[in-house]
């Protein structure tokens, strides 16, 4: 007689601060909602389900009925409901009080909505680090679920050693950590159910040395089942995984036995102590490297898996979640934005305001814009929007002084190397002075927007695939001929969601910023500077220039300045470059007067370009965003490559947000403009991601020894915006 055996299903639903609606009605309608009515035609399986906050919120307003029916298994014992921190952050990004304050509030709304007090919490992304058990479980959470990777960092051997849970501590803090075993989030919903069942039967045939019962425990996303490209019909039509699979559990249901993890925690001990070192789900390694290493170690693990040397795949690990922070600048940023949002905030008088400013700045530590992997995170532009409303929101709630404008010289950034921070009305801004002295972030507070909400050009590991496959010419994109064969999200199969992707797979040399200086050849071409394929022959773009502030009231002026020098043909010819920021209190416009001094004995002939940019989401779509030039009314693409000359005036601007970005040249420009464009890596195959447009405003200038030339550049926002 088969030994019993207990399994535990815990389903992590999740939808992203700033998600669209109908992404989340789908969802509702393809994944949750029916796994809901298969519980209420199984009573007898006890299972776990852990709702984020943020789609908690939405569901009570859209789908109350869901979350009636969902309280009534709660009620029976059949689910338990996990709490998390609220809107899903990567704990470690978070300091101590944000991340005992996320759990506080969505385990509070678990007992209000559910009755239920929550005892264990999912761990977004499983990113894990020894110091989270003290914090999480001053929460008061008593159990975490992790990846059998992490147990597999110190040496446990995940075929034999998993079955139940262990316990951890920090300074004396103690948490459980149950594993979530790879084999059941690779087996369900793709595998048959008669191998599962057969897998489960071997387990419970071979028990534990004590007298604990195998405890066989997955926990994964509830929109593997049903939201995922083809699994809908694969779970809930014709092919029914999900009813088979619930109808054999309680078939076996004599040596089979269901249980929540909280539920298996009352009746059995932990099976023993466990320090994790600092890991997250194997994909998860891969993807925080640098492209080449993550390609690198992809490959080899590859190689192991079809050789079958899993005592060598077990012990391959990747990077760590904080070299996104690397990896990215973009991320970088908007963290330690976060972080210095954080600490104004908690130095708020205790109260209403600071509570709706906490919400804030939780809300935009959604983890979803702080990574990148094989679904869209940092890429997605519209939670990177929300993050930035968020942050911007909060941060104007926390300002005590809104009558002055603020510049202040700080690492914002940390990495050794200051920048420039002004905060005020209407603008908050951001400079890089060691990094070409770029404009990295402008706000319009009253619009909550980052203005310069872009992302450079990055090579990614998976580009290589698309290469080698466009060259192989098996690229399966929606013109080729349909497969009823079903595929997760580790199939091998390159697909796209159109032809040609593989030629915009450009890389930018530099970070992409606003008032980046740039000289360029006099045979350059647009398509060579929108490729990054040309040659600089200025040393400006991404070198230190000299900052020189002045005390900050009513009015903000600083100035940057660079003594680098320009290559005309063989000469290297000195040349300082001088940029003079002024803003003022309330006032909705800023100039910037660009001097070029020639410093050389010689005549000197440069063109001169500086570069702008502007990240207005849906800037793809023509019926959302335009660009409009000089004087006239025609509505131009944000998407376009294109050059015009003779320019003194071209404005951006947003419906969706309805703001207008206006830059004036005191001298007219041949401009060059042209969309920044990612090539990204979904569930769903390839596909092309807006991400921004840079403008490139070229000046021919002629200087004789010792004479100057200059231009000034004036930006101003409404909040006005044209419509087809």
């Amino acid at each position: 007689m088969t030994a019993p055996i207990y399994l535990s299903l815990v389903f992590h639903n999740h939808q992203p601060v700033g998600q669209f609606d109908y992404v989340s009605e789908h969802s509702t309608n393809v994944s949750y909602m029916p796994l809901i009515e298969l519980l209420e035609r199984h009573p007898r399986v006890n299972v776990g389900m852990h709702f984020t906050g943020a789609l908690l919120d939405w569901l009570k307003v859209h789908h109350p009925e869901l979350i009636e029916r969902l309280r009534i298994l709660v009620a029976q014992g059949q689910v338990e409901i996990l709490t998390g921190g609220y809107y899903e952050p990567v704990l470690v990004a978070l300091p101590d009080e944000d991340k005992i304050g996320q759990i506080q509030k969505l385990t509070e709304a678990v007992k209000e909505t559910f009755g239920y007090d929550a005892k264990g919490m999912w761990l977004a992304e499983r990113v894990w680090e020894p110091h989270l058990p003290r914090p999480i479980q001053q929460a008061g959470v008593k159990y975490v679920i992790v990846d059998d990777t992490h147990f597999e960092g110190v040496g446990f051997d995940k075929e034999k050693e998993l079955f139940g849970y262990y316990v951890t501590e920090e300074q004396g803090h103690t948490l459980a950590v149950f594993p979530t075993l790879a084999y059941l989030r690779y087996s369900i919903p793709w595998s048959p159910v008669d191998t599962l069942i057969e897998w489960l039967r071997t387990e419970a045939d071979q028990p534990l040395p004590s007298y604990v019962p195998k405890l066989a425990f997955m926990g994964d996303d509830g929109e593997k089942f049903g939201t995922w490209p083809g699994t809908y019909e694969h779970c809930w039509g014709d092919g029914k995984y999900m009813e088979s699979l619930f109808s054999a559990i309680e078939k076996n249901a004599d040596w089979i036995k269901t249980a929540s993890p909280a539920q298996y925690m009352e009746q059995y001990p932990a099976l023993g102590r466990v320090y994790l070192p600092t890991a997250s789900y194997m994909e998860m390694g891969e993807w925080s490297l640098p492209a080449e290493a993550s390609y690198q170690l992809t490959t080899l693990k590859h190689a192991f898996e079809e050789q079958k040397r899993t005592d060598v795949t077990r012990f391959l690990r990747g990077g760590i979640w904080r070299s996104f922070m690397v990896k990215y600048d973009e991320i970088n940023h908007m963290q330690k934005r976060a972080l210095a949002v954080s600490a104004a905030v908690h130095e708020m008088r205790r109260g209403r305001k600071r509570d709706e400013a906490l919400d804030l700045l939780w809300a935009a530590q959604s983890n979803d814009p702080y990574w990148h992997g094989v679904f869209g995170g940092i890429y997605l532009f519209n939670f990177r929007v929300a993050n930035y409303a968020n942050l911007i929101a909060a941060e104007a709630m926390a300002d005590v002084d809104e009558t002055n404008l603020k510049l202040v010289t700080t690492d914002f950034d940390r990495d050794g190397r200051n920048e420039l921070v002004m905060t005020g009305t209407p603008f908050n801004a951001i400079w890089s002075p060691e990094v070409g002295g770029g404009m990295i972030e402008l706000d319009y507070r009253p619009g909550r927007y980052n203005l310069l909400n872009i992302m450079s050009r990055h090579k990614e590991a998976y580009h290589i695939d698309l290469i080698e496959a466009a060259r192989e010419n098996r690229v399966v994109t929606p013109e080729s001929p349909t497969s009823t064969e079903m595929e997760n999200i580790h199939s091998k199969t390159v697909r796209a969601k159109e032809t040609g992707l593989e030629k915009f797979l450009i890389y930018d040399w530099h970070r992409r910023a606003a008032f980046l200086d740039h000289f360029i050849g006099a045979h350059t071409t647009l398509d060579e500077f929108y490729r990054a394929q040309y040659a600089e022959q200025g040393d400006f773009v991404n070198q230190p220039y000299k900052a020189e502030t002045s005390k900050a009231d009513k009015s903000v002026n600083f100035h940057l300045r660079r003594d680098g020098h320009v290559w005309i043909g063989e000469v290297h010819q000195p040349i300082r470059v001088a940029k003079t920021f002024t803003f003022e209190r309330d006032k909705h416009s800023f100039s910037v007067i660009y001097t070029l001094s020639h410093i050389s004995p010689t005549p000197l002939e440069v063109h001169f370009g500086v570069e702008t940019v502007v990240g207005f989401d849906g800037g793809q779509d023509l019926n959302y965003c335009a660009l409009r030039l000089n004087s006239d009314s025609t509505r131009h693409s944000l998407l376009e490559v294109a050059a015009v000359d003779n320019i003194s005036q071209y404005s951006a601007d947003s419906n969706l947000r309805n703001l207008t970005l206006t830059t004036e040249l005191s001298k007219p420009a041949f401009l060059w403009r042209f969309p920044l464009e990612t090539i990204a890596l979904s569930e769903a195959g390839f596909e092309r991601g807006y991400q921004g447009t840079a403008f490139l405003q070229i000046w021919h200038v002629t200087m004789q020894p010792d004479e100057s030339w200059s231009v000034v550049i004036t930006q101003s926002v409404s909040e006005e915006a044209t419509k087809p």
